[in-house]
């Protein structure tokens, strides 16, 4: 609920708007009520056929009801939603200011379906906490307030009555059917994201699926998921259909007690008949808007998970700390200098530890190690997606060297840049993807880096050359032409400082060992760091530094100076 409470304080910007909505369904409210009796008193006096200008105003009234509510019904309506989409834009403006501080090593430990979920249909799900929740409860308190006090003008103890079922319906019943759907509810919104993860996976994973015969029982996983989230669902639709029937007894025994009284009252001679009928039928009006309020209180619950989920995700402690005051980034050209380093994610296990690197502007670094041993994450602290815990990162420039968390990430972005080893590519052409990295880049540019990574000829026999599409995840390229695109990209941002983690990745040996031959002729002037596991494939490479990671993240070898001009001598 702490996690509810704080989505509610994102409406105060706009409170204003709210309070207009709950003035306008306020005014509706009142307008049923008084709709309903005026009309019992009009019948009622008309059945004792008085002139009909005695019955005028009535008439009148009951007109100006009929239609003040329907415009107030849908002026409520229409500032509610205004002011509930609001903040939900700010809501959502909130969650992507902070994924985008939080990505990609924030959310490493969430999986992309149920990240989806929780960002979008949870998120989504939040505008029901004002439109479902908050403004229905303040008008209809507020409207069974004035049905409870002119009831109780006219007959005393069935205004005590009324009062009564109607504090049942508004707060005992939603409890009571919240309680029993409490569980229900609360499971509706993680397997919705189970769900929704199971099917991003099904979907991705299809072809590997459909070869290794697994696809059938990969899809009764995910029957049983959508079982389970149906089952919920189920469970939580009945308990609000016995709120329903609980509210439309209490309804039904307010109308029988103003009954009784009322013709108590009537034979008393403390009222006449026109105004029995008032007492009798007001009740069913005030009890017809308290009902709607069960299934709102029903939400609560789904509410609550909902804001946590969204809550955890944006709670999740920064990877990156910005400098309050940022340095001025130093001029170039850069080098690269690590001491003593320690990096995890989150609160996991260290995953480098005391990793010493220098590599001088201009120069060029391997560093090795067996999958898993942290050159990932190497890579990840120097492009400033993560933080060291230990330890320090510098680049080092002609005016001396600056530690990159005096920096901003984007300060450092512009001067490092990456290719990594399992690369994003959009679903769009084949040019679209290249000027990511450079949006002005001119077609004959875009051709020189395709030849550079070996892709010209295979985009040249295209019908649609640059103009072909690759598909979502790039479907439609190799392993391998997949790699080079991305590699392609990378070298098109002419980056000062470039890394390379697993370039030559689903790549033939001979291909393999021709783009590096490439690579390194083209990094003449600009500090290359090389990530691979590949050390067959370069061990004749003269590289300025080489540096070999252990299982565990640690450096295993000294840094070693080459003997030989390298390609960036």
């Amino acid at each position: 609920m702490r996690a509810l409470v704080a989505i509610a304080r994102l409406g105060r910007p706009v409170s204003g708007r709210l309070a207009l909505a709950v003035l306008l369904g306020l005014g509706a409210a009142l307008a049923a009520v008084g709709l309903t009796a005026t009309s019992a008193w009009l019948i009622s006096r008309a059945a004792q056929q008085p002139p009909v200008l005695y019955l005028m105003v009535a008439i009148t009234a009951v007109q100006a009801f009929g239609i003040s509510r329907g415009v107030l019904r849908y002026g409520e309506r229409l500032a509610a939603h205004d002011s509930a989409f609001r903040v939900l834009a700010r809501l959502r403006g909130h969650v992507y200011g902070r994924l985008e501080r939080l990505a990609p090593a924030g959310l490493a430990a969430y999986r992309s379906g149920d990240l989806l979920a929780r960002l979008v249909a949870d998120v989504d799900g939040l505008a029901d906490l004002w439109l479902r929740v908050l403004l229905p409860y303040t008008i209809v308190v507020a409207a069974a307030a004035v049905a409870t006090l002119l009831v109780g003008l006219l007959v005393p103890a069935a205004g005590v009555v009324l009062g009564a079922t109607l504090l049942v319906v508004v707060f005992l019943v939603p409890l009571l059917a919240g309680a029993s759907g409490r569980g229900a509810e609360r499971r509706v919104a993680p397997a919705r994201g189970a769900l929704a993860a199971a099917a991003t996976d099904l979907l991705a994973g299809g072809p590997e699926l459909l070869v290794h015969g697994t696809s059938v029982q990969q899809l009764e996983v995910l029957d049983r998921m959508d079982g389970a989230l149906i089952a919920a669902e189920r469970t939580a639709g009945a308990a609000v259909g016995l709120g329903a029937l609980a509210a439309g007894l209490a309804a039904g025994a307010a109308t029988w007690f103003a009954l009784m009284a009322g013709v108590g009252a009537l034979r008393a001679g403390a009222l006449d008949g026109v105004a029995l009928a008032v007492v009798v039928l007001t009740p069913i009006a005030a009890h017809e808007l308290a009902a709607g309020l069960v299934p709102a209180a029903q939400h609560l619950p789904g509410l609550a998970v909902a804001a946590a989920r969204v809550e955890e995700v944006l709670h999740q402690p920064d990877p990156v700390t910005e400098p309050a005051e940022p340095a001025a980034l130093p001029a170039g050209p850069w080098g690269i200098r690590v001491a003593g380093l320690a990096a995890r994610y989150g609160n996991g296990p260290l995953v480098l530890r005391a990793v010493d690197l220098e590599v001088p502007p201009g120069g060029t670094a391997l560093v090795s190690g067996p999958s898993g041993c942290g050159k990932t994450t190497l890579a990840a602290v120097l492009l400033r997606f993560l933080d060291p815990v230990a330890g320090s990162v510098e680049l080092l420039a002609p005016a001396g060297p600056c530690d990159v968390r005096r920096l901003t990430g984007d300060d450092v972005r512009r001067v490092v840049k990456s290719c990594d080893q399992d690369p994003h590519v959009f679903d769009t052409t084949l040019a679209d993807n290249l000027r990511v990295a450079r949006p002005d880049a001119t077609e004959a540019q875009l051709w020189e880096v395709l030849a550079t990574v070996r892709l010209a000829a295979w985009v040249e026999a295209l019908p649609a050359a640059l103009a072909t599409p690759v598909g979502e995840h790039g479907a439609r390229l190799s392993g391998g032409q997949l790699q080079r695109l991305a590699l392609a990209r990378a070298l098109l941002a002419d980056a000062p400082v470039l890394i390379l983690d697993e370039p030559t990745e689903h790549l033939d040996e001979a291909t393999a060992r021709a783009l590096m031959t490439d690579i390194l002729a083209l990094s003449r002037g600009r500090t290359l760091l090389l990530l691979s596991h590949r050390t067959d494939l370069l061990a004749d490479v003269p590289w300025d530094v080489r540096l070999e990671l252990g299982p565990a993240g640690t450096a295993t070898a000294p840094v070693e100076v080459a003997t030989q001009p390298t390609p960036s001598s």
